[in-house]
């Protein structure tokens, strides 16, 4: 009989194997998940942006003209605002006075629900 033998059996690798197998088949999904979400709240973030930009562009015209700037003008300086770095692919279109704002891309990837918003025009 050898005293000093060292190493693990095949039996010992397999099982090891059969065990990081198991957690990575259940921690992939979540992972995958994780960043379907972060993609998510990326996007309300941008959302939360562009109606922040659209709010400062309707009060600068105002106290500049002494009179309420026209939805028209406010949308087309969302429309033409620099795009967020290029990060995320928003669009804007005039729903009767109001504006619907719409993420539908986070660096690069398409979001599986578009984030949706109206910047309400100010009354």
């Amino acid at each position: 009989m050898i005293k000093n033998e060292k190493g693990f059996t095949l039996i010992e690798i397999i099982a090891v194997l059969v065990i990081l197998g198991i957690l990575a088949a259940v921690a992939v999904p979540k992972y995958i998940d994780m960043q379907n979400e972060a993609r998510t709240s990326a996007a309300q973030g941008a959302l939360a942006e562009v109606k922040a930009r659209a709010n400062q562009y309707y009060a600068i015209q105002t106290l500049r003209n002494g009179s309420a700037a026209l939805a028209a003008s406010v949308l087309a300086s969302v429309t033409t605002a620099p795009d967020l770095g290029g990060d995320f692919g928003v669009s804007a279109a005039a729903s009767g006075s109001d504006i619907a704002i719409t993420v539908s891309t986070v660096k690069g990837s398409a979001l599986t629900t578009a984030v949706v918003g109206t910047w309400v025009f100010p009354k």
